[in-house]
């Protein structure tokens, strides 16, 4: 496969989404959004993404900027994640979701990285990103799914032919935070909640999000339901800049006395899509806030995981992440 350049293609810089969306529609699936681009260049560079029609999103001024609304707060889908990680309300409220912004990539990432990106970006299987014709590229093997195959990095759960996960540090935040996604077309627009705007191999292999040719996510909603909740984020990977998530936790917790009320907890790098731990926390719900509960939370987690060759050590980890989620929040 050659690395030398990128391929040709037509650079549009709209100012408003309805020029956008034409534009979108017009070029459909020969047409790619960029934005902070930290995704976008890498498929570029390596010639696996050749579109005709780049549309760079960054000067539409709707897009931008934390407002705060009468059920919460909006964020829009080209707020970068410094943004998002130094803005009071948010790290006042909401700080699970500063927090796991703070620990996207490098600084320098992060000073142009995209909440909407991140949230949107694609696996990162090295097998599938070097261009190789796997089952999510349109072909019929699943390279790391081979008694050969490296598959140190990758899932636990949800597998299907396909056994790569979403690497986003922000998308748990926005699990426990019950966000929703506003996405536009030129067909209108739509708001969904985040856990359905992430899909997995049994919906269709080729893609991690309901995006289709011609959307453009437009902003995030957060309600107040969970603001001022007890957080906690935590992000395990090999190095603690840049890199992507072996494992990361995100949790909301609603404590009365000593007595657990209501909790949610989601995790990325174990699954195609951020993975809701829903028996944790049926497990926790109503329970002291203890040791005992940690543990009891902690031997649940990885309840129907299926570990592959060389990602057993996910298991302890999710467990001990579940335990420090319960104990330190």
């Amino acid at each position: 496969m050659p690395k030398d350049m990128m391929a040709n293609f037509q650079l549009f810089q709209p100012t408003d989404i309805p020029n956008a969306l034409e534009l979108a529609d017009r070029y459909g699936e020969d047409s790619w959004i960029i934005a902070g681009g930290q995704d976008s260049l890498d498929w570029f560079k390596d010639r696996a993404k050749q579109p005709r029609a780049v549309i760079d999103i960054n000067g539409i001024e709707e897009l931008n900027g934390i407002r705060e609304t009468a059920d919460g707060i909006e964020i829009g889908a080209l707020t970068t994640l410094t943004e998002i990680e130094t803005h009071a309300l948010i790290k006042e409220k909401y700080s699970v979701l500063s927090d796991a912004a703070r620990r996207v990539a490098s600084p320098q990432i992060r000073n142009v990285g995209t909440i909407g990106g991140n949230i949107s970006q694609d696996t990162r299987c090295w097998y599938y990103r070097y261009g190789l014709d796997c089952y999510r590229a349109g072909g019929n093997t699943c390279y790391a799914d081979t008694p050969e195959g490296i598959d140190r990095e990758h899932c636990l759960y949800g597998s299907d032919r396909c056994i790569a996960v979403t690497p986003s540090d922000v998308a748990p935040a926005l699990v426990v935070l019950d966000a929703k996604v506003v996405i536009v077309n030129a067909d209108g627009e739509r708001t969904v909640p985040i856990e359905e705007f992430h899909i997995g191999p049994g919906i269709d292999i080729t893609r991690m999000t309901i995006l289709q040719p011609g959307d453009i996510v437009k902003s995030i909603q957060i309600p107040n339901t969970w603001a001022d909740a007890r957080f906690y984020f935590e992000k395990v990977a090999d190095r603690n800049t840049w890199d992507f998530p072996l494992v990361n936790i995100a949790s909301a917790m609603k404590v009365d006395g000593d007595k657990i009320t209501d909790i949610r907890i989601a995790m990325a790098g174990v699954e195609c899509v951020p993975r809701r731990m829903t028996v944790v926390e049926e497990v926790v719900r109503g329970a002291t806030k203890n040791e005992e509960t940690a543990n009891l939370a902690a031997s649940s987690a990885s309840r129907g995981a299926t570990p592959l060759n060389y990602n057993h050590f996910k298991i302890p980890l999710m467990e001990n992440l579940v335990k420090r989620a319960i104990r330190e929040s």
